[in-house]
């Protein structure tokens, strides 16, 4: 199976919509025609440090109103609801997981925010014209990408000059085993997981420069830990990254929050601009 078609079944959820939404009403939310975003954030912030994480990456970008943002593995939607809600963006999202794509419109249509889609296409080839967008953003997407170098080009390509860029993904930042399955990755086969002078030597050569660098590892681990007290002293909440990931869910989690307290990796946000 290609490394592609292995990504894709990783993050194979069909019904995934309907799963949230019976999780949204099992939550005690009546009206799910009319969702507000943020309601989703248990189960669309889908990376370590989830909303806090979310809100301070749309804060060091800095997309003025109006600008139309491109978001590269966009998952369900989540962080591109928070840039178009919070930031006044337009955002344009595209993720290899067709199921993901489904999912988030119609999670997006029902939050009734219109200028933001999703569409299915492959991040080392996007489906755009030179300098379509005013900046762009990646978040937990390049750990499943070995040819990083190609996809920071593609950004880079479909980026007006003067934009910013930002990577917000969990970094190797010291030596270790990194166990699996990861919620990135079943096995090692998928998960291509770099130092953070890798992604700013690619970034460099595709044609960025590198603005700011910031370890929320502290802010996840933090909410980490929350997260399990809550857990073990309520149980799990209807709507979580369960409703996402599924009966994995709690391996992969315990591996990722293992390996984070280990210090052996770290999310890694880095701003850069196009040059």
């Amino acid at each position: 199976m290609h490394i592609d078609e292995q990504v894709v079944a990783h993050y194979s959820r069909p019904g995934l919509e309907q799963a949230i939404l019976d999780a949204l009403a099992a939550s005690g939310h009546a009206d799910l025609d009319h969702i507000v975003p943020v309601q989703l954030s248990g189960a669309d912030e889908f990376h370590l440090g989830w909303r806090p994480a979310t809100v301070a990456f749309a804060t060091a970008l800095g997309f003025p109103r109006g600008a139309h943002v491109l978001d590269i593995g966009a998952g369900i939607g989540g962080p591109a609801r928070h840039f178009a809600e919070g930031h006044g963006v337009r955002v344009t999202g595209v993720d290899l997981s067709s199921d993901y794509v489904e999912a988030a419109n119609a999670l997006t249509r029902r939050c009734g925010l219109t200028d933001v889609d999703f569409e299915t296409a492959d991040a080392l080839a996007l489906p755009f014209e030179a300098e379509t967008f005013d900046g762009a953003y990646t978040i937990h997407a390049a750990m499943n990408i070995s040819e990083k170098g190609t996809l920071f080009a593609e950004a880079r390509r479909v980026l007006k000059p003067g934009a910013r860029f930002g990577v917000y993904d969990i970094m190797r930042v010291d030596d270790g085993e990194i166990p699996y399955p990861m919620p990135w990755a079943t096995t090692v086969e998928t998960s291509f997981v770099e130092t953070v002078d890798t992604y700013r030597d690619l970034l460099a050569a595709a044609g960025f420069a590198t603005e700011s660098q910031t370890d929320r590892g502290d802010l996840a681990r933090d909410l980490g830990r929350r997260m399990r007290e809550k857990a073990a002293a309520d149980g799990p909440p209807p709507l979580g990254l369960h409703t996402v990931m599924g009966p994995a869910t709690p391996e992969r989690l315990g591996n990722v929050m293992k390996t984070l307290e280990a210090r052996i990796i770290a999310p890694i946000e880095i701003i850069a601009r196009a040059v």
